[in-house]
């Protein structure tokens, strides 16, 4: 059941378009699919495979490759849709590397490399859903990172692990970042950091290893840590400049965390239409739970908690591109926090609506309750994005 307080931002017609057609295709996958993808710990391939056809996963690739074109603010409505669809994180995790992997391609490849790779990226026959950026010394600090990439004549030989890469098995393409210059040979630490792409069917045996980390929350999207050992890569696969794939990294880090935002978002909006449901269905003493206060304030707090935070969303997806990369990550900061707050609260909500029950696999929520928790460590921790807005948005000092 789609609540009519979920629709409660005024969209473009465009975006319109995007909310009916995924809130349709996603009503081919109800609750029951995803529940069991979550208890296997099991990949939703149908779903993607549907999304795929449709042409989604091409959505933020131009119309010259194949693409529909779309921006960001098609793209957190896309999102929000189908985590409140009933996916939660795991529905809308399961695709965000096959969108966002994307962009840098579009904007820093060759054309040889993007006529050949982004139409089959539009069309679902190419999948560039992992992202090597996280290693195990080198979490938020990603200027850490020990992983080289070493030039040897037209190629590039790959040592170092990463850790907490998600759908490697899922995907045809890695998107790598590594240092192609040592920390200690670049004037500045964000310098000399490559992005290359790696052709995961090549690489397995022959210098890469994977091994899946057990994991509680979004099981259905699997993590991984990687192994390289003496791996070639053709140079060609080099996305743009040598020595700066840090900063084309930033350059789509602000669109990237609004989506992440509408994710946390439309997983606190399904959690708390699960909540209202219980509360007017499960009677005690004669009458409907909900009419307890102490049962109805929490989820009138999670929701005024969460339509701020997609107020704040859809304005900044909205004027993302007129501000200035401060302003804009102050919004993307903001977006990203208060909607993982809000997802939590929503989901610790529904849970205790639900009292026993709220632990019970059948309805749900414990497991909104997880990928709940998750978001408030994922991308960036919730600390982290504070951390942005008192430096540069209040002027305080930094103390790292």
């Amino acid at each position: 059941m789609t609540q009519d307080w979920r629709d409660s931002v005024e969209l473009t017609e465009q975006q319109s378009l995007v909310r009916r057609s995924v809130r349709d295709l996603c009503a081919e996958f109800g609750d029951e699919y995803w529940r069991e993808r979550d208890r296997t710990a099991t990949y939703p391939t149908e779903f993607v495979d549907a999304l795929a056809d449709d042409g989604w996963l091409g959505m933020l690739v131009s119309e010259e490759y194949g693409g529909v074109g779309m921006s960001t603010s098609e793209a957190v409505v896309m999102m929000e849709e189908i985590a409140a669809s009933g996916g939660g994180f795991a529905g809308p995790q399961s695709i965000h590397g096959g969108i966002y992997n994307s962009v840098p391609i579009v904007k820093y490849a060759d054309e040889e490399l993007k006529a050949d790779l982004l139409p089959r990226v539009a069309d679902g026959d190419a999948r560039i859903q992992a992202f090597g950026l996280t290693e195990p010394n080198a979490g938020s600090d990603s200027t850490a990172m020990e992983t080289r990439a070493e030039r040897d004549g037209d190629e590039y030989v790959v040592n170092g692990e990463k850790v907490w890469i998600s759908r490697v098995e899922d995907s045809d393409y890695l998107l790598l970042m590594a240092r192609t210059t040592p920390r200690d040979e670049v004037e500045k630490r964000t310098r000399g950091i490559s992005m290359i792409l790696v052709d995961l069917e090549e690489a397995y045996g022959n210098g890469l290893e994977i091994e899946r980390i057990p994991k509680t929350a979004s099981r259905a999207v699997h993590s991984y840590q990687l192994y390289f050992d003496d791996l070639r890569v053709p140079a060609r696969n080099l996305i743009g400049e040598e020595g700066e794939g840090f900063y084309q990294v930033l350059d789509g880090l602000n669109e990237e965390r609004l989506v992440i935002a509408a994710e946390c978002l439309g997983l606190g909006e399904v959690a708390l239409e699960r909540g209202i449901e219980y509360a007017n269905e499960r009677e005690v003493f004669g009458s409907p739970i909900g009419a307890n206060q102490a049962v109805q304030h929490p989820l009138a707090e999670a929701y005024a908690d969460l339509l701020a935070a997609k107020k704040v969303i859809y304005s900044a997806a909205d004027r993302l591109d007129d501000l200035e990369r401060t302003a804009a990550g102050a919004e993307a900061n903001v977006a990203k926090y208060l909607a993982a707050e809000a997802a939590f609260e929503a989901a610790d909500a529904a849970v205790q609506t639900h009292g026993g029950f709220g632990v019970a696999r059948e309805y749900d929520v414990e497991r909104y309750f997880r990928e709940a928790r998750l978001t408030r460590l994922v991308p960036v921790t919730q600390q982290l994005a504070l951390n942005y807005l008192g430096e540069r948005v209040l002027g305080l000092p930094r103390s790292y």
